[in-house]
């Protein structure tokens, strides 16, 4: 198999990392002799010490860890699945010791590390560590359960028409088919994942809430939270003024939308229901009225076009692109991402590309993740060559993912006749601008979700779920059918639980970044920037998101960089108030 020398390293790190856990209290004993007339010289080296010896052997697992959730991804392959789980759990309990987290929580709160890049470290290394003091078998628990859900999703297939289709087969018919019943049929078939892993959702839910509060925390949103460097309270306040902002425009678009559906469809506005839409969670705009630009990329090469367009901005993807799997195949994860392998180069992109637009945005989108994981100043030190906040990451791949739908770089890029494109650039841009309206509102379905679900896993659901849909997305619930889950059928919420608010904070992050970038930068209108060829851009870039890493917090670097910490004024701007 490809990926047997890679788990054959696993297990030998597995077995090597069980055997150092009680180092750091051989260590602290040491330390604690010492002659107190320099304690702070003396904690301060014991730290370095410990730092040092933890990275040593924290790099190999991840490594391993990421390799094995790769092949996974790309084969399906049931050992690499279970390699991943158990490293998952062996990366927790290197930071589960107790003696080790109250050693560094005691050196936080002392305040006598002074050196930025290693106080730095030792806030990350602290909410590590705190995340984990819990049971062993608690944590595997919850690891094992939630790799468990990620494979029914990986390999799910469902029964339309007494047919098995997978994703991309059940999205076709609801892009593409005009029969209400079929329709009905394939999203239905869609949903019914989530009474498959319902149990064990909710069961992650009960684990994840016991971890939380016996830290302290309200419960696992809370912590989830609070570790990400997030407060729960400016997160609500941030999305709650984004709701008001949105209420009357999205009410307007609805109706037009509804409208749009109903003379497609051949019913009345009233009878509009889920399955009228293209998407399963109406997350994106449909492609009904839209204007279509899959015919100007049948012919594109999407590898090249995206290579092309980085490397005119200064920002090579080339080896990236090489050691990518960008096409779909027997057992493979139909979903896109990138992983960074080793935090020193190996950056690779999985994808499912076909020739439209749609992949082609997703391939951008997915090299936006991976230059900014290359381009982290590798002199920096292991723990701090991460990206500074999972949604300053998706910023940046939300900027140039929203180029398919930029005029000025189709134009370009694709070297169209300026007269072919003229007469579509204003639908393109009320588009875009309905598109994100819609990822906006369901955005806020997923981030109160998440909050009520943790809150009490044990309420109705689905009826939280549908309260939540009709209240931002204005959705008709559709008959509730018995064991139904629909709110289950997100892969998120088990797999990457209170990650997907992020998204949104990512989009009002690229919305700051364009505005920036061509006011202070290239120093033209916002609705002029085309991007391509432009290297001014890659270098801001490079240098003054890239290159920090995780050595600055999100907000210290937004400041630095554009002067302002993170102001969701620039995605009203540009998507709302137009």
């Amino acid at each position: 198999m490809k990926g047997l020398p890679v788990m054959v390293l696993a297990l030998e790190l597995l077995a090597t990392a069980g055997c150092a856990q009680q180092r750091p209290q051989l260590r602290q004993r040491q330390v604690t002799a010492t002659a107190p007339a320099d304690q702070r010289v003396a904690e301060v080296k014991w730290f370095r010490d410990f730092l040092g010896r933890h990275q040593a052997r924290l790099a190999p697992l991840v490594k391993a860890n990421n390799l094995a959730y790769w092949i996974a991804a790309v084969t399906g392959n049931q050992d690499a699945y279970t390699m991943n789980s158990e490293l998952e759990v062996a990366i927790r309990r290197m930071h589960a010791d107790p003696a080790s987290y109250r050693r560094l929580q005691r050196l936080l709160d002392s305040g006598k590390v002074k050196d930025a890049l290693l106080a730095r470290q030792l806030r990350i290394l602290h909410d590590n560590f705190q995340e984990n003091q819990t049971d062993a078998q608690l944590t595997r628990r919850i690891v094992a359960l939630a790799t468990e859900v990620q494979q029914v999703f990986n390999t799910y297939r469902g029964q339309v028409g007494g047919k098995r289709l997978d994703d991309g087969q059940i999205i076709d018919i609801l892009k593409n088919s005009a029969d209400t019943e079929l329709r009905r049929q394939a999203w239905e078939a869609y949903k019914k994942r989530g009474a498959l892993v319902r149990e064990r959702v909710i069961e992650l839910a009960r684990l994840r809430n016991q971890v939380a509060r016996g830290l302290g925390f309200a419960n696992f949103y809370d912590m989830r939270l609070r570790l990400m460097e997030q407060d729960p309270a400016e997160i609500r306040r941030i999305f709650d003024e984004l709701a008001r902002a949105t209420d009357q425009p999205f009410a307007g678009m609805m109706r037009e939308l509804r409208q749009q559906l109903a003379r497609r469809y051949g019913v009345s506005p009233a009878d509009i229901r889920p399955w009228h839409f293209e998407d399963p969670f109406f997350q994106e705009a449909p492609a009904a009225g839209a204007v279509d630009l899959d015919g100007f990329f049948a012919k594109a090469d999407q590898k090249r076009l995206v290579g092309d367009f980085y490397a005119g901005i200064g920002l090579d993807v080339s080896d990236v692109l090489a050691h990518s799997d960008l096409f779909a195949k027997p057992g493979k994860m139909p979903h896109a991402f990138c992983t960074d392998i080793d935090r020193a180069g190996d950056v690779r992109i999985l994808a499912n590309l076909s020739p439209c637009e749609t992949q082609t945005s997703t391939l951008l989108h997915e090299a936006g993740h991976a230059v900014y994981s290359k381009y982290i100043d590798p002199s920096l030190p292991w723990l701090l060559r991460e990206e500074a906040h999972p949604f300053t990451t998706e910023a940046v791949a939300m900027l140039f993912g929203r180029l398919t739908r930029n005029p000025g770089w189709l134009r370009k890029m694709l070297h169209l006749d300026p007269g072919r494109l003229q007469p579509l650039v204003e639908k393109i841009r009320r588009q875009q601008r309905l598109g994100m309206l819609i990822m906006a509102r369901w955005t806020l379905v997923m981030v109160n979700f998440e909050r009520g679900f943790y809150e009490n896993p044990d309420q109705d659901l689905n009826k939280l779920w549908w309260d939540l849909k009709s209240r931002y997305q204005l959705l008709e619930p559709p008959p509730r059918l018995p064991g139904a889950a629909d709110w289950a059928s997100k892969i998120h919420i088990a797999a990457w639980p209170v990650y997907y608010h992020n998204y949104l904070l990512g989009e009002m992050m690229a919305s700051q970044l364009h505005y920036y970038l061509a006011r202070k930068v290239l120093k033209v209108p916002p609705r002029q920037m085309d991007y391509a060829g432009q290297k001014a851009i890659g270098e801001f870039l490079r240098t003054r998101i890239f290159a920090p890493g995780k050595s600055l917090r999100w907000d210290e670097l937004l400041r630095r960089a554009t002067g302002e910490s993170l102001n969701p004024r620039y995605f009203v701007e540009q998507f709302v108030g137009q």
